[in-house]
Protein backbone atom coordinates (compact mmCIF):
# COMPACT_ATOMS: atom_id res chain seq x y z
CA UNK A 1 0.00 0.00 0.00
CA UNK A 2 1.17 3.54 -0.84
CA UNK A 3 0.67 6.48 1.10
CA UNK A 4 1.39 10.42 -0.41
CA UNK A 5 1.96 12.83 2.98
CA UNK A 6 1.46 16.69 1.42
CA UNK A 7 3.45 18.61 3.66
CA UNK A 8 6.91 18.02 5.46
CA UNK A 9 6.32 19.61 8.87
CA UNK A 10 5.77 18.32 11.93
CA UNK A 11 2.38 16.39 11.39
CA UNK A 12 3.28 15.10 7.87
CA UNK A 13 6.60 13.73 9.12
CA UNK A 14 5.11 11.88 11.87
CA UNK A 15 2.43 10.64 9.57
CA UNK A 16 5.25 9.42 7.23
CA UNK A 17 6.68 7.78 10.43
CA UNK A 18 3.71 5.96 11.41
CA UNK A 19 2.49 4.87 7.84
CA UNK A 20 6.59 3.33 7.59
CA UNK A 21 6.44 2.09 10.59
CA UNK A 22 2.98 -0.31 10.13
CA UNK A 23 4.75 -1.41 6.79
CA UNK A 24 3.17 1.25 4.31
CA UNK A 25 4.97 2.53 1.53
CA UNK A 26 5.08 6.67 1.64
CA UNK A 27 6.29 9.59 -0.36
CA UNK A 28 6.60 12.61 0.84
CA UNK A 29 6.28 15.81 -0.85
CA UNK A 30 7.28 18.90 0.64
CA UNK A 31 7.50 22.08 -1.42
CA UNK A 32 10.46 23.99 0.47
CA UNK A 33 13.95 23.42 -1.05
CA UNK A 34 14.37 21.97 2.07
CA UNK A 35 12.92 19.99 5.24
CA UNK A 36 13.38 22.10 8.16
CA UNK A 37 11.49 24.29 10.52
CA UNK A 38 11.32 28.03 12.08
CA UNK A 39 13.90 29.09 14.53
CA UNK A 40 12.13 28.20 17.30
CA UNK A 41 11.07 25.87 20.30
CA UNK A 42 8.38 23.35 20.88
CA UNK A 43 6.98 21.82 24.08
CA UNK A 44 6.20 18.44 23.83
CA UNK A 45 3.67 17.18 26.61
CA UNK A 46 3.35 13.40 27.62
CA UNK A 47 0.40 12.95 25.20
CA UNK A 48 2.80 13.82 22.33
CA UNK A 49 6.34 11.84 24.10
CA UNK A 50 4.11 8.69 24.58
CA UNK A 51 3.18 9.12 20.86
CA UNK A 52 6.63 9.34 19.73
CA UNK A 53 7.80 6.43 21.34
CA UNK A 54 5.24 4.44 19.54
CA UNK A 55 5.97 5.98 16.13
CA UNK A 56 9.32 4.79 16.60
CA UNK A 57 11.07 8.25 16.73
CA UNK A 58 13.93 8.64 18.89
CA UNK A 59 14.71 12.10 20.45
CA UNK A 60 17.89 11.11 22.26
CA UNK A 61 19.71 13.42 24.06
CA UNK A 62 17.85 16.50 21.71
CA UNK A 63 14.88 16.53 24.09
CA UNK A 64 15.24 18.86 27.70
CA UNK A 65 13.10 17.34 30.41
CA UNK A 66 11.41 20.68 32.42
CA UNK A 67 11.68 20.56 35.87
CA UNK A 68 10.78 23.36 38.09
CA UNK A 69 9.36 26.58 37.49
CA UNK A 70 6.09 28.52 37.50
CA UNK A 71 3.95 31.73 37.01
CA UNK A 72 5.03 34.93 37.68
CA UNK A 73 3.77 38.46 37.45
CA UNK A 74 5.84 40.92 35.00
CA UNK A 75 7.98 42.10 38.13
CA UNK A 76 9.15 38.00 38.90
CA UNK A 77 7.10 37.66 42.08
CA UNK A 78 5.97 34.04 41.67
CA UNK A 79 2.30 32.70 41.56
CA UNK A 80 2.51 29.39 41.11
CA UNK A 81 5.32 26.71 41.22
CA UNK A 82 5.17 23.92 38.94
CA UNK A 83 6.85 21.09 40.13
CA UNK A 84 8.39 19.54 37.52
CA UNK A 85 8.85 15.52 39.49
CA UNK A 86 5.19 15.25 40.59
CA UNK A 87 3.89 16.07 37.37
CA UNK A 88 6.50 13.14 35.58
CA UNK A 89 4.99 11.11 38.58
CA UNK A 90 1.40 11.94 37.52
CA UNK A 91 2.20 11.70 34.09
CA UNK A 92 4.07 9.23 33.28
CA UNK A 93 6.46 11.43 31.14
CA UNK A 94 7.66 14.94 32.17
CA UNK A 95 7.28 18.03 30.16
CA UNK A 96 9.51 18.17 27.52
CA UNK A 97 11.15 20.78 25.09
CA UNK A 98 13.02 20.68 22.07
CA UNK A 99 14.25 22.91 19.16
CA UNK A 100 11.32 22.63 16.29
CA UNK A 101 14.79 21.62 13.77
CA UNK A 102 15.75 18.96 16.13
CA UNK A 103 12.23 17.86 16.24
CA UNK A 104 12.11 17.58 12.22
CA UNK A 105 15.43 15.91 12.01
CA UNK A 106 14.10 12.81 14.63
CA UNK A 107 11.03 12.53 12.70
CA UNK A 108 12.82 12.64 8.82
CA UNK A 109 15.22 9.79 10.73
CA UNK A 110 12.46 7.65 11.07
CA UNK A 111 10.96 7.58 7.53
CA UNK A 112 13.36 6.31 4.74
CA UNK A 113 15.30 8.80 2.84
CA UNK A 114 14.21 8.08 -0.73
CA UNK A 115 10.55 8.74 0.69
CA UNK A 116 11.17 12.28 1.04
CA UNK A 117 11.27 14.49 -1.70
CA UNK A 118 11.49 18.75 -1.14
CA UNK A 119 11.07 21.33 -4.54
CA UNK A 120 7.60 19.37 -4.32
CA UNK A 121 4.08 21.71 -4.62
CA UNK A 122 1.27 20.18 -5.20
CA UNK A 123 -1.30 21.33 -7.55
CA UNK A 124 -4.01 19.12 -7.67
CA UNK A 125 -5.55 16.50 -4.98
CA UNK A 126 -8.56 14.24 -6.00
CA UNK A 127 -10.13 12.18 -3.00
CA UNK A 128 -9.66 9.63 -5.66
CA UNK A 129 -5.90 9.43 -4.90
CA UNK A 130 -4.77 11.13 -7.58
CA UNK A 131 -2.27 14.12 -6.56
CA UNK A 132 -0.04 16.27 -9.26
CA UNK A 133 3.08 17.68 -8.75
CA UNK A 134 3.56 20.34 -11.86
CA UNK A 135 3.20 17.73 -14.71
CA UNK A 136 3.50 14.65 -12.85
CA UNK A 137 0.27 12.49 -11.62
CA UNK A 138 1.14 10.13 -8.47
CA UNK A 139 -1.37 7.74 -7.86
CA UNK A 140 -1.83 6.41 -4.09
CA UNK A 141 -4.21 4.14 -2.29
CA UNK A 142 -4.25 7.40 0.67
CA UNK A 143 -3.53 10.94 0.81
CA UNK A 144 -2.31 12.89 3.75
CA UNK A 145 -3.13 16.21 4.02
CA UNK A 146 -0.64 17.67 6.14
CA UNK A 147 -0.18 21.08 4.57
CA UNK A 148 -0.57 23.24 7.44
CA UNK A 149 -3.49 26.27 8.64
CA UNK A 150 -4.64 27.68 4.89
CA UNK A 151 -4.41 23.78 3.54
CA UNK A 152 -5.25 23.98 -0.42
CA UNK A 153 -6.29 20.08 0.09
CA UNK A 154 -8.61 20.95 2.97
CA UNK A 155 -10.45 24.28 0.76
CA UNK A 156 -10.12 22.18 -2.17
CA UNK A 157 -12.23 19.31 0.14
CA UNK A 158 -14.86 22.25 1.66
CA UNK A 159 -14.40 25.06 -0.18
CA UNK A 160 -17.72 26.44 1.51
CA UNK A 161 -16.06 25.77 4.78
CA UNK A 162 -15.19 29.35 6.75
CA UNK A 163 -12.02 30.20 6.54
CA UNK A 164 -9.41 30.28 10.00
CA UNK A 165 -10.22 33.30 12.18
CA UNK A 166 -7.95 35.81 14.30
CA UNK A 167 -7.33 34.56 17.77
CA UNK A 168 -6.79 38.08 19.02
CA UNK A 169 -3.29 38.01 19.99
CA UNK A 170 -0.23 38.01 18.06
CA UNK A 171 3.09 36.53 18.54
CA UNK A 172 6.72 36.47 18.88
CA UNK A 173 9.32 33.92 19.32
CA UNK A 174 12.42 33.49 19.73
CA UNK A 175 15.61 31.04 20.78
CA UNK A 176 18.81 32.30 22.59
CA UNK A 177 21.41 31.28 24.36
CA UNK A 178 21.66 31.85 27.58
CA UNK A 179 22.37 29.06 30.18
CA UNK A 180 21.30 28.57 33.50
CA UNK A 181 17.78 29.98 32.74
CA UNK A 182 15.07 27.89 34.35
CA UNK A 183 11.28 27.45 33.09
CA UNK A 184 8.67 30.13 33.60
CA UNK A 185 5.39 31.66 32.28
CA UNK A 186 5.00 35.52 32.91
CA UNK A 187 1.67 37.15 32.70
CA UNK A 188 0.61 40.96 32.38
CA UNK A 189 -3.08 42.58 30.75
CA UNK A 190 -3.01 40.97 27.53
CA UNK A 191 0.19 39.72 27.51
CA UNK A 192 2.06 36.81 28.25
CA UNK A 193 6.24 35.60 28.00
CA UNK A 194 7.22 31.96 28.17
CA UNK A 195 10.50 30.60 28.77
CA UNK A 196 11.30 27.06 27.39
CA UNK A 197 15.21 25.99 28.21
CA UNK A 198 16.68 24.08 25.50
CA UNK A 199 19.30 22.10 25.69
CA UNK A 200 22.97 23.04 25.23
CA UNK A 201 22.13 26.38 26.92
CA UNK A 202 19.92 27.48 24.85
CA UNK A 203 16.32 29.18 25.32
CA UNK A 204 13.19 29.04 23.61
CA UNK A 205 11.19 32.49 24.80
CA UNK A 206 8.02 33.63 23.16
CA UNK A 207 5.38 36.65 23.74
CA UNK A 208 1.75 36.78 23.13
CA UNK A 209 0.23 39.61 23.32
CA UNK A 210 -3.42 41.24 22.60
CA UNK A 211 -3.52 42.94 19.27
CA UNK A 212 -5.35 44.29 15.86
CA UNK A 213 -4.47 41.62 13.03
CA UNK A 214 -1.69 42.71 10.84
CA UNK A 215 -0.25 45.42 13.20
CA UNK A 216 3.37 46.41 12.17
CA UNK A 217 6.19 44.41 14.09
CA UNK A 218 7.36 46.54 17.70
CA UNK A 219 10.61 46.85 18.87
CA UNK A 220 10.35 44.50 21.98
CA UNK A 221 13.77 45.21 24.19
CA UNK A 222 12.09 48.78 25.13
CA UNK A 223 8.87 47.34 25.73
CA UNK A 224 9.97 44.80 27.95
CA UNK A 225 13.10 46.42 29.56
CA UNK A 226 10.73 46.40 32.98
CA UNK A 227 9.93 42.50 33.19
CA UNK A 228 11.87 40.50 35.45
CA UNK A 229 15.11 38.28 34.79
CA UNK A 230 15.85 36.81 32.37
CA UNK A 231 13.02 38.21 29.75
CA UNK A 232 15.53 41.74 28.86
CA UNK A 233 18.76 39.32 28.61
CA UNK A 234 16.70 36.55 26.36
CA UNK A 235 15.50 39.55 24.37
CA UNK A 236 18.87 41.12 23.94
CA UNK A 237 20.61 37.88 23.02
CA UNK A 238 18.52 37.02 20.09
CA UNK A 239 19.37 38.94 16.76
CA UNK A 240 16.56 41.16 15.48
CA UNK A 241 16.23 38.95 12.25
CA UNK A 242 15.94 35.53 14.09
CA UNK A 243 12.83 36.80 16.05
CA UNK A 244 9.63 35.33 14.27
CA UNK A 245 6.76 37.67 14.43
CA UNK A 246 2.95 35.86 13.50
CA UNK A 247 -0.66 36.72 13.79
CA UNK A 248 -2.58 33.72 15.62
CA UNK A 249 -5.39 31.93 13.56
CA UNK A 250 -7.59 29.08 14.43
CA UNK A 251 -10.36 27.04 12.73
CA UNK A 252 -13.14 28.68 14.75
CA UNK A 253 -15.24 26.39 12.82
CA UNK A 254 -15.09 22.80 13.26
CA UNK A 255 -14.83 20.63 10.23
CA UNK A 256 -17.66 18.14 10.11
CA UNK A 257 -14.99 15.42 8.77
CA UNK A 258 -11.62 14.59 8.51
CA UNK A 259 -11.65 12.47 5.60
CA UNK A 260 -13.16 12.38 1.96
CA UNK A 261 -12.51 9.22 -0.38
CA UNK A 262 -8.92 8.57 0.20
CA UNK A 263 -7.78 11.52 1.96
CA UNK A 264 -7.13 12.24 6.09
CA UNK A 265 -6.30 16.01 6.73
CA UNK A 266 -3.91 16.44 9.41
CA UNK A 267 -2.50 18.29 11.71
CA UNK A 268 -3.66 22.14 11.63
CA UNK A 269 -5.14 21.04 8.30
CA UNK A 270 -8.15 19.58 9.97
CA UNK A 271 -7.76 21.73 13.69
CA UNK A 272 -5.66 24.30 14.17
CA UNK A 273 -4.95 25.81 17.24
CA UNK A 274 -4.32 28.86 19.03
CA UNK A 275 -1.13 27.81 21.23
CA UNK A 276 -2.14 28.49 24.51
CA UNK A 277 -2.26 25.37 26.16
CA UNK A 278 0.72 24.37 23.61
CA UNK A 279 -0.80 21.05 21.86
CA UNK A 280 -0.72 22.11 18.06
CA UNK A 281 2.33 19.97 17.63
CA UNK A 282 1.40 17.38 20.20
CA UNK A 283 -2.44 16.97 18.23
CA UNK A 284 -0.59 16.41 14.94
CA UNK A 285 1.72 13.48 16.25
CA UNK A 286 -1.52 12.25 17.71
CA UNK A 287 -3.09 12.35 14.61
CA UNK A 288 -0.33 10.68 13.08
CA UNK A 289 -0.38 7.48 15.55
CA UNK A 290 -3.50 7.11 15.21
CA UNK A 291 -4.13 6.91 11.44
CA UNK A 292 -1.07 4.42 11.73
CA UNK A 293 -3.05 2.21 13.84
CA UNK A 294 -6.11 2.72 11.56
CA UNK A 295 -4.68 1.70 8.44
CA UNK A 296 -2.76 -1.18 10.41
CA UNK A 297 -5.94 -2.62 12.00
CA UNK A 298 -8.94 -1.96 9.36
CA UNK A 299 -9.57 -4.19 6.37
CA UNK A 300 -10.16 -1.44 4.12
CA UNK A 301 -8.81 2.03 3.36
CA UNK A 302 -12.73 3.31 3.47
CA UNK A 303 -12.96 1.69 7.05
CA UNK A 304 -9.65 2.77 8.13
CA UNK A 305 -10.44 6.41 7.25
CA UNK A 306 -13.77 5.94 9.22
CA UNK A 307 -11.86 5.21 12.12
CA UNK A 308 -9.55 7.82 11.83
CA UNK A 309 -12.19 10.22 11.98
CA UNK A 310 -14.35 8.81 14.68
CA UNK A 311 -11.33 8.47 16.57
CA UNK A 312 -9.85 12.06 16.42
CA UNK A 313 -12.39 14.26 15.46
CA UNK A 314 -14.10 14.79 18.78
CA UNK A 315 -10.81 15.01 21.07
CA UNK A 316 -8.92 17.65 18.62
CA UNK A 317 -11.91 19.70 18.37
CA UNK A 318 -12.20 20.05 21.94
CA UNK A 319 -8.62 20.42 22.30
CA UNK A 320 -9.16 23.57 20.15
CA UNK A 321 -11.79 24.66 22.06
CA UNK A 322 -10.02 24.46 25.35
CA UNK A 323 -7.15 26.34 23.97
CA UNK A 324 -9.03 29.39 23.10
CA UNK A 325 -10.54 29.14 26.28
CA UNK A 326 -7.27 29.05 28.22
CA UNK A 327 -6.39 32.23 26.35
CA UNK A 328 -9.08 34.06 27.45
CA UNK A 329 -8.63 33.27 30.73
CA UNK A 330 -4.84 33.53 30.74
CA UNK A 331 -2.97 35.91 28.40
CA UNK A 332 -5.69 37.23 26.89
CA UNK A 333 -6.91 38.80 29.93
CA UNK A 334 -6.87 42.15 30.29
CA UNK A 335 -9.27 43.97 32.97
CA UNK A 336 -7.97 44.70 35.82
CA UNK A 337 -10.72 43.11 38.51
CA UNK A 338 -10.69 40.02 36.57
CA UNK A 339 -6.93 39.51 36.22
CA UNK A 340 -6.82 40.11 39.83
CA UNK A 341 -8.98 37.60 40.24
CA UNK A 342 -6.88 34.83 38.55
CA UNK A 343 -3.60 36.04 40.19
CA UNK A 344 -5.35 35.24 43.77
CA UNK A 345 -6.78 31.57 42.31
CA UNK A 346 -3.51 30.94 40.89
CA UNK A 347 -1.22 31.66 44.26
CA UNK A 348 -3.94 29.78 46.17
CA UNK A 349 -2.94 25.96 44.26
CA UNK A 350 -0.52 23.96 45.66
CA UNK A 351 2.40 22.76 43.52
CA UNK A 352 0.78 19.35 43.44
CA UNK A 353 -2.20 20.77 42.02
CA UNK A 354 -0.91 22.18 39.33
CA UNK A 355 1.50 19.08 38.62
CA UNK A 356 -2.67 17.49 37.69
CA UNK A 357 -3.56 20.63 35.34
CA UNK A 358 -4.51 19.49 31.91
CA UNK A 359 -4.50 15.84 32.71
CA UNK A 360 -7.35 15.41 30.16
CA UNK A 361 -5.57 16.35 27.41
CA UNK A 362 -1.88 15.29 28.28
CA UNK A 363 -3.11 11.95 29.88
CA UNK A 364 -4.30 10.51 26.62
CA UNK A 365 -2.18 7.01 25.46
CA UNK A 366 -1.81 6.14 21.80
CA UNK A 367 -3.09 2.75 20.39
CA UNK A 368 -0.21 0.15 20.11
CA UNK A 369 0.86 -0.28 16.30
CA UNK A 370 2.58 -3.92 14.91
CA UNK A 371 6.37 -3.50 16.03
CA UNK A 372 8.56 -4.46 13.26
CA UNK A 373 10.28 -7.74 12.92
CA UNK A 374 14.33 -7.99 12.95
CA UNK A 375 15.93 -9.55 10.31
CA UNK A 376 16.85 -12.90 11.18
CA UNK A 377 20.64 -13.66 11.83
CA UNK A 378 21.69 -16.33 9.48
Amino acid sequence: MHAIVVGGGIGGLAAAAGLHRVGWTVTVLEKAPEFGDVGAGISLWPNALRSLDELGVDLGDRLATQTDGGFRDRRGRRITRFDGAEFARRHGRPLGAIHRRDLIAALRDAVPAGSLKTGAEVTEVREDGLVRVGSEELHADLVVAADGIHSRVRHTLFPDHPEPVYAGSTAFRGVAHLPGTGLSTSFDRGTEVGVLPLTGGDVYWWISAVAEPGAREADLEPAFENWHDPIPALLAATPPEAVLHHDLYYLDSPLPAYTRGRIALLGDAAHAMPPFLGQGGCQAIEDAVVLAHAVSTQDTVGAALESYDRTRRPRSQRVVRESVRMGRLGPQLRNPVATALRTAVLKGLPARATARVGAGITGWAPPRLPRPVPPRTQ
